[in-house]
C-alpha cells in the first residue's frame, strides 16, 4: 500500500502567514529638485551615489513637469530640495516631484529640506493668521512624504505638524568645529556667547557650555504689524571688551543681527562674530552685514548662497556631510539621535 506524502507548511507551523521570499534588497537613491544642485551634489558624492538623473520643465505658462529617468520601484528615496527666494515655485516642484514618485513605486520617500519653508509662521499671533508651516506638512503628507529631514528648525515643535517621523538635525557640530579651528588665543579667552534674543536662548546655552563662555542675552522689541523692525533695548550679560560670538538659526535681512551688534560694540564689545545656519538673505542683508559692527560671518550652504550676495567677510560651510550622514543613519535603520549626543 503506497504511503501518502505529508507537505509541512514551516511558516504556518512558525506562526507565519505563508509567501514567498524574494532576494530584493533596499536601494538608496537621492534625487533633487532645482533650488540648491551643487549641495544635492555634494551630499551624493559624500553618500558615493550620486543623484539620480531627473528630467525638470517649466512650461511657458508657468507650470512643472517633472519625470525621473531611471526606475524607482522600490527604492528608499531621500528627495533634497532647499529653499531661497523662489521658495512658492520651489515649494511646488517639491510636491510634484513627491507625487511622481509615489506614483512611480518608490517604497520609501524622505523629503530632505535643510531649510524648512514657512518655519516662522508655525503659530498664531494675532487673531485670523494662518499657520503657515502646518499647511505645508500637510501639503507634504498629502504628496505622499513618509519622513522628513530637516536642519535648525525655526520652531521645534513644527515636528510634530508632521504623522511621522521627523529627523531634527543640527548645524551646531559644523559651526563649532569652524570656530575651534579658527578662534585665536586671544578671542577664546574673552570670548562670550551671545543670543540675538530671548526666544535663542536656550540655543546661545548650549553654544555656552560647548566653548566653556560665558553668556549674555539681548532683549529686543519687534512691532507686530510691521515685518523685519526690530528695536534693541538691553544686553543681559558682561560684553565689554569681549569677543562676542552672536548664535541664531537664521539671517534674512540681517536686521536682528546687524541691531544686536552694533549694540553690542556701543556697549564696549570688541568683536562681533555671527554665527547661523541658514544664510537667506534677503535684500539688503548683505549691504547691512558688511556695517562695521560685524567682524566676520560664518554660515552653512542649507540655502543657495549665489555669488552676488557672497562678501569678503562672509565665511559658508559645507552642510553636505552632515546630510549624507543622517541620510546613511536612517537608510541604515541606525540613529542619528547619536550624531548629536541625544539631543536630536
Amino acid at each position: 500500500m503506497a504511503r501518502t506524502k505529508k507537505t509541512i507548511d514551516l511558516d504556518l507551523e512558525r506562526g507565519i502567514a505563508p509567501g514567498v521570499v524574494t532576494k530584493t534588497k533596499k536601494r538608496l537613491v537621492v534625487v533633487a529638485g532645482r533650488s540648491h544642485p551643487e549641495l544635492a551634489q555634494a551630499v551624493g558624492e559624500q553618500l558615493g551615489i550620486g543623484i539620480a538623473p531627473t528630467e525638470h520643465r517649466t512650461f511657458a505658462s508657468g507650470e512643472i513637469y517633472t519625470r525621473f529617468e531611471v526606475s524607482m520601484r522600490g527604492s528608499d528615496v531621500f528627495l533634497i530640495q532647499s529653499f531661497s527666494q523662489s521658495v512658492n515655485e520651489e515649494l511646488m516642484e517639491m510636491l510634484i516631484m513627491l507625487d511622481a514618485l509615489k506614483r512611480a513605486s518608490a517604497k520609501r520617500v524622505t523629503v530632505v529640506v535643510p531649510y524648512y519653508p514657512y518655519s516662522r509662521q508655525d503659530k498664531k499671533g494675532r487673531g485670523r493668521e494662518p499657520i503657515s508651516a502646518r499647511l505645508v506638512t500637510d501639503l507634504i503628507a498629502t504628496a505622499g512624504a513618509d519622513r522628513i529631514m530637516s536642519v535648525d528648525l525655526h520652531a521645534s515643535q513644527i515636528q510634530g505638524f508632521f504623522d511621522g517621523p521627523v529627523d531634527h538635525l543640527f548645524a551646531k557640530p559644523v559651526l563649532l568645529r569652524h570656530f575651534e579651528d579658527t578662534l585665536t588665543e586671544e578671542e577664546r579667552e574673552t570670548l562670550t556667547v551671545v543670543s540675538p534674543d530671548m526666544g535663542r536662548v536656550r540655543v546661545a546655552d548650549t553654544w555656552s557650555d560647548s566653548l566653556s563662555a560665558p553668556l549674555a542675552i539681548i532683549h529686543k522689541r519687534r512691532d507686530p504689524k510691521v515685518a523685519n523692525q526690530v528695536s534693541v533695548h538691553e544686553i543681559v550679560g558682561e560684553v565689554s571688551g569681549r569677543t562676542c560670538l552672536l548664535v541664531d538659526d537664521m539671517i534674512d535681512t540681517a536686521g536682528t543681527i546687524v541691531k544686536a551688534a552694533q549694540a553690542l560694540k556701543a556697549n564696549g564689545a570688541k568683536k562681533v562674530i555671527v554665527g547661523a545656519t541658514h544664510a537667506i538673505f534677503s535684500d539688503p542683508a548683505v549691504e547691512r552685514l558688511q556695517d562695521a559692527s560685524v567682524d566676520r560671518v560664518v554660515v552653512t550652504d542649507t540655502v543657495p548662497i549665489p555669488p552676488e550676495r557672497r562678501f569678503e567677510k562672509l565665511t559658508v560651510l559645507s552642510a553636505a556631510p552632515l546630510l549624507a550622514r543622517a541620510i546613511r543613519e536612517v537608510f541604515d535603520d541606525g540613529s542619528v539621535t547619536s550624531m548629536f549626543d541625544g539631543a536630536a
